[in-house]
């Protein structure tokens, strides 16, 4: 089934608009945001002399022990290169079968992380305060990018390897919307079309992240959709399905797949884009040397990991050369767990099937979530980079309900002034639960937490919070087994 897509980049500027071709070097835009202002001033009062990152960290270089392959859907066989060809771009496949330990940036690209980037490392005196905590609690926002969130750090590349391959068009998913909006953002500077299937319970939710996409020039469609036969199939089964992640992930690919002069990007999951996020916590090393403190703790929330690996991997590098021992704790919802509940086995990224089978902690790839306000965290599997780091003992895991997360984020606005996203939410929780036991123990440990975007977007969850509407949402063991029973067997896992 082919999807026409509209001309949404009318060439000259007959609305006041120009795109950037390929001969455009971003370096030459005068893109007149506020972002690397505010950006810049933020860090000078805290850490000066950080720059930002000119290579991106490939942890899989390190590990002692090397993540299973992904196979191919149908012969069960480690994946070739040319399988991935109809979906991504030549560069971006070769970034994930990469074992090289570091992988340049292009000046391209760094020309626009120079928006926002680098990023500040704040520390939360006043959330220490309120909680009277011996406790250094510290976070490494990501809010500051155009979109908003931590997103970005992947899309401009993706956007630019496929501008570079001549693709013209590019679909993807979104849960919460901060991805799609993402994209949109790449894209709109390298005059790409993008195409955005958001999970329909975000759609609802979030209408203005909608709005944003469409301001960024990408078409939106709320997922499952009559436009693809994965869409038409779960709708057939439940007209009011509120979609899930792996449902939108089929959709793209499907799109992605029948179309020739169009490629799939994705927000999450997949190594090149883990990849990409490590500037988080090359930043966030230099960063901690300037303060002079050393983590003990760092926490994250995860979904499918693209957050948590940007700032963790990094630090599980030099965790592994005996340099530092910090504790790595992923946070994700108690309705979604799939690190904390879910299996270690090879299951498919998107509900219909059509992705390569990836070794993960999967709750099923046709579990489908309840319709948390963390849109972002709703998908069935766990990146399996940060899959097979769990399974290796480097980290741990938890999960934390809605309300106490929301809880948490009300302290940390009314203590640090920022609204976090809801995804977030999950890390200050359990952020607060460390340092209020440091106060039970008096020890002074060090917290580094990722905050990774803000939540002006997301005022109708804290609004149903504040009404006492809001209510915790768990899983069904039931639902989670009749979800596993599905999971291929491809191979002894």
């Amino acid at each position: 089934m082919a999807l026409s897509l509209p001309n949404l980049y009318p060439k000259g500027d007959a609305y006041g608009i120009k795109y950037f071709e390929l001969k455009t070097k971003p370096s030459q835009l005068k893109l007149s945001f506020s972002y690397r202002a505010r950006a810049k001033a933020a860090l000078s009062s805290r850490s000066s002399s950080v720059e930002i990152p000119r290579q991106w960290y490939n942890l899989v270089a390190d590990l002692p022990i090397k993540p299973p392959p992904p196979l191919h859907p149908k012969t069960f066989q480690p994946i070739k290169p040319e399988d991935l060809s109809p979906l991504f771009c030549d560069e971006l496949i070769k970034q994930e079968a990469s074992v090289e330990q570091f992988i340049d940036i292009p000046e391209e690209v760094l020309d626009v992380y120079s928006l926002w980037r680098p990023t500040p490392l704040i520390r939360a005196k006043r959330l220490e305060k309120l909680l009277d905590t011996p406790a250094r609690i510290y976070y490494k926002y990501e809010g500051g990018s155009p979109a908003g969130s931590h997103k970005p750090n992947s899309a401009v590349p993706q956007a630019w390897y496929n501008k570079l391959g001549n693709v013209k068009n590019v679909v993807t998913e979104t849960g919460a919307g901060q991805w799609g909006s993402a994209l949109s953002f790449a894209c709109s500077l390298f005059g790409l079309n993008c195409e955005v299937w958001q999970v329909r319970a975000s759609f609802d939710q979030k209408p203005y992240r909608k709005m944003m996409m469409q301001t960024w020039g990408a078409k939106v469609h709320p997922s499952p959709s009559d436009l693809t036969e994965a869409g038409r199939t779960i709708l057939q089964m439940d007209p009011s399905s509120p979609g899930s992640l792996g449902i939108a992930i089929s959709e793209a690919v499907e799109v992605a797949a029948k179309n020739a002069d169009t490629k799939y990007c994705l927000g999450s999951v997949l190594n090149h884009v883990l990849l990409h996020q490590t500037v988080i916590g090359e930043e966030c090393i230099k960063q901690m040397e300037d303060f002079g403190e050393t983590p003990d703790v760092i926490i994250g929330c995860t979904g499918g990991g693209s957050n948590f690996a940007g700032l963790a991997f990094p630090f599980i590098r030099e965790k592994l050369k005996g340099k530092i021992y910090p504790l790595i704790r992923a946070v994700e919802p108690t309705a979604c767990p799939s690190l904390t509940k879910g299996v270690y086995a090879y299951d498919y990224g998107d509900t219909a099937g059509m992705t390569p089978l990836m070794k993960m902690h999967t709750l099923g790839h046709d579990f489908i979530p309840d319709p948390i306000h963390s849109g972002g965290l709703r998908y069935h599997g766990m990146a399996p980079l940060i899959s097979h780091v769990y399974e290796l003992g480097f980290m741990e895991a938890i999960s934390i309900p809605q309300i106490e997360c929301f809880q948490g984020a009300i302290q940390f606005a009314r203590s640090e002034g920022l609204i976090p996203a809801p995804e977030p939410t999950h890390a200050i929780a359990a952020t607060i639960r460390e340092a209020l036991r440091c106060k039970e123990t008096g020890e002074s440990k060090v917290i580094l937490m990722a905050m990774c975007g803000h939540g002006h977007f997301d005022l109708s969850s804290y609004d149903k919070y504040l009404q006492g509407s809001l209510v915790d949402l768990s899983f069904s063991e039931e639902k989670i087994k009749a979800s596993l029973a599905k999971i291929p067997r491809p191979v002894s896992s």
